[in-house]
């Protein structure tokens, strides 16, 4: 589903880049594109959450992430309900507000909290709902807030200890990428098609990427 917060938000931001940043590429969910001569690239998702958002679920965020030739630099979630901004600089750590954050730092799988999401075609979400019956044994639990930009800043704040999900696009992950790092996480590919992604504590790491792989 694609609102028109959705598409009003994408417009503000773009026209905002364009004026402040105009060698810049850019890439965004609703379609604006931008390819830029400066080597640097915007990755904006301007409301994921989209499905919270209409059904009035207070999990929803503005995503925006600024890529160059060394990968991600910088990257931005804002939470409008919970008037929280999480933020990260490439080599400067990340924080919530103006306070530094950091993963839990949990060291077992079994006792960990995992996020997770669900994709919208009928035959992922039966894959995706079969290797979850596989998953739940072996954590403590298994959230889905619907919104992968928090899951994964609330990996980075240490209010979850990990995340995997497949099959989501660059804007979804760009930005909690970076904060997820710059906190001291860990991020790992899912190999296969869809492509996907496990952000949790170091120490967890490889043995959630082998149970979700």
């Amino acid at each position: 589903m694609v609102s028109d917060a959705d598409r009003d938000a994408e417009l503000v931001i773009e026209e905002m880049l364009r004026g402040e940043r105009p060698d810049d590429g850019l890439v965004a969910e609703e379609g604006a594109s931008n390819e830029g001569v400066s080597g640097r690239r915007w990755v904006v998702d301007p409301l994921d959450g989209t499905t919270n958002f209409l059904y009035g679920l207070p999990a929803w965020a503005v995503s925006i992430a600024l890529e160059d030739g060394e990968g991600g630099a910088v990257g931005v979630v804002h939470d409008p309900v919970r008037d929280e901004t999480f933020s990260a600089v490439r080599g400067l750590g990340a924080r919530l507000g103006n306070e530094p954050i950091e993963v839990s730092g949990s060291a077992a799988l079994d006792s960990s909290l995992i996020a997770t999401g669900f994709g919208y075609e009928s035959g992922q979400r039966r894959e995706q709902a079969e290797l979850l019956v596989g998953v739940l044994p072996h954590v403590r639990d298994i959230r889905r807030a619907g919104a992968a930009s928090l899951d994964l800043c609330w990996v980075g704040c240490g209010r979850l200890d990990g995340y995997y999900e497949r099959g989501l696009k660059p804007w979804d992950w760009a930005a909690g990428c970076v904060i997820v790092t710059e906190a001291g996480g860990a991020l790992r590919e899912l190999d296969g098609e869809p492509h996907g992604l496990v952000a949790a504590s170091p120490a967890i790491a490889d043995e959630l990427l082998a149970l979700v792989s």
